[in-house]
């Protein structure tokens, strides 16, 4: 006669090597959402630089460098960074040329690492 045997089947685990389905979509919305976060932020920077206010005033912190062989400030050169998509509009200005459009103004905007753009 049979005896009634149960067999067990084991089924090996494999949770430890597979991602959990649903584990895996939270990470994958984790990084999506950084992502995103980093292109609004560089975008951002993008909107700041595009609305920067042109006022020569800003360039004050410069008129000793411009204007004697004295190095740049990191203020003026700050300054520098901050209004150069200002400085072609500042060039064609009859008032502001000589003082903006000078070999000094040039060398303080390069040893700021601001190259003075072409106009």
């Amino acid at each position: 006669m049979h005896q009634n045997r149960k067999h067990s089947v084991h089924i090996p685990s494999h949770s430890h090597t597979l991602p959990h389905p649903f584990t895996q979509g939270r990470k994958m919305k984790a990084s999506h959402i950084a992502l995103c976060t980093m292109m609004v932020l560089l975008l951002a920077e993008v909107q700041v630089s595009m609305a920067v206010t042109c006022s020569p005033v800003q360039l004050s912190p410069c008129v000793s460098a411009i204007t004697t062989s004295n190095p740049p400030s990191s203020l003026c050169c700050s300054k520098i960074r901050e209004q150069k998509p200002c400085l072609c509009q500042y060039v064609r200005n009859p008032n502001l040329k000589k003082f903006v459009d000078s070999p000094n103004a040039r060398r303080v905007a390069s040893t700021c690492g601001t190259p003075f753009p072409r106009c």
